[in-house]
């Protein structure tokens, strides 16, 4: 073995290929079959989409280990822990089947330069057929058609959402960024899409396909009602079931899509109206609007474009509360600063930035800019997220909150820093 740590594994696969995110399938798909896994021995759902996917893998995991399926979940990237990625039945696998895989996989790959998300991706896939699980969760890193997940062929396919992110790489407009997206399906398979407005590029891409398409307001609908809302579909109506864990308005189109998934796969992973009602109640996920209860309030989310950061606000607005709200933020350059910030600048008093430890990283020069193009007028920013913590507890008060939201890199850093922190309670 090259490696005996974890570490060790991670910091040389960063060096691997000179480029951080170098989307081409060719390099998967060779390693793939030299590891005899093109045709994954599992049911394969991959969930692709700008936000939502996290919540939609997390209930569809929910709802099948309900009705006793053994399932695997690989999503990225991780808050703490790089084993988070990899998960079977809710557990994150160890870090020495992480190794063993890696190894497998650097035997394999011969002078393939890897990339960290390629390195991952085929362990996830590697340590599922391993563990001989029934099905597979992969959860698109970016994009979608040139994803690294996307080398192997979903038995169905779901997008969440589509909105403007990662133009770089997937475009300016909706239209591109939805043909990205819509790669991940497959011709004559459940090919499910969520957003209730998708582009036309997303339905073109199916129908070219002869994908079985299922689109929200289309084959599939839902209603809320009182204490609960209603599923339907031209052939079946779920009825009282329960809002899902993960609250807030969006989770119901979420649920809505992962139902549309699981009821055109039926045939092969059938559920019941029980292992529904028991995922929509047991689900979790971390930094989803994730509230810590104490007399100051923590909310760690991980919304980082326009359209999360929207849907945290309108969470904020449900839940009022008397004191001030002190916002401790930082986010990737590549993204839309001061459109994001937007949304929040009527619900924030104090705002408390830092630039994260990455080398995508936005400057304080441009998230100061950013805050003062949004329309700020109390910010500080700061050398580090431990002094911008500090500053925070130096100025809360009992009765106030405090946001932390951004990139996975923002929560990341101020997690550990939290020595209060409980077990977050979502609500």
């Amino acid at each position: 073995m090259r490696f005996n740590t974890l570490d060790q594994w991670l910091h040389w696969q960063e060096t691997l290929n000179p480029k951080k995110i170098d989307m081409t399938l060719e390099r998967m798909q060779h390693v793939l079959a030299c590891m005899h896994l093109s045709s994954p021995p599992y049911t394969v759902i991959t969930v692709a989409g700008t936000n939502g996917k996290g919540s939609c893998v997390a209930l569809l995991s929910a709802m099948l280990r309900a009705g006793g399926y053994r399932v695997g979940a690989y999503t990225s990237p991780h808050i703490l822990r790089y084993n988070e990625r990899i998960v079977i039945d809710a557990e994150s696998v160890d870090d020495e089947a992480l190794c063993r895989s890696f190894d497998r996989i650097d035997k394999a790959r011969g002078d393939t330069p890897l990339t960290y998300f390629e390195f991952g991706t085929l362990a996830a896939i590697d340590i599922f057929a391993q563990s001989h699980i029934d099905v597979a969760l992969l959860e698109v890193g970016l994009g979608g058609r040139l994803d690294a997940t996307n080398a192997v062929d979903a038995d169905a396919a779901l997008v969440s959402s589509i909105s403007i992110d990662h133009v770089s790489w997937l475009g300016d407009n909706r239209e591109l960024i939805g043909f990205e997206k819509a790669g991940v399906y497959r011709a004559g398979k459940p090919a499910i899409c969520g957003d209730p407005d998708p582009p036309q590029s997303v339905r073109r891409v199916a129908e070219e396909l002869d994908a079985e398409w299922w689109g929200a307001n289309e084959q599939f609908a839902y209603r809320k009602e009182n204490g609960g809302w209603t599923w339907w579909s031209k052939h079946k109506q779920r009825s009282a079931l329960p809002f899902p864990a993960l609250r807030g308005e969006v989770q119901l189109m979420n649920a809505a899509a992962v139902i549309a998934l699981l009821e055109s796969m039926s045939d092969r992973l059938p559920l019941s109206q029980s292992d529904i009602r028991a995922g929509l109640q047991s689900v979790s996920l971390p930094a989803r609007f994730q509230v810590v209860p104490d007399a100051l309030m923590r909310i760690y989310d991980v919304a980082h474009n326009v359209a999360a950061v929207s849907e945290l606000s309108n969470r904020l607005q449900s839940l009022p509360q008397q004191g001030k709200t002190f916002a401790v933020f930082s986010l990737l350059a590549d993204k839309e600063i001061a459109a994001a910030l937007s949304p929040l600048m009527d619900k924030v008093d104090s705002w408390h930035t830092f630039t994260l430890d990455s080398e995508r990283a936005a400057s304080l020069d441009q998230l100061t800019t950013a805050l003062l193009e949004a329309g700020a007028t109390r910010f500080d920013t700061h050398n580090s997220p431990a002094d911008a913590w500090q500053a925070v507890l130096a100025q809360a008060q009992a009765g106030d909150r405090v946001l932390i939201f951004g990139s996975f890199y923002t929560v990341a850093a101020i997690m550990p820093l939290d020595d209060a922190l409980q077990d977050g309670v979502v609500i």
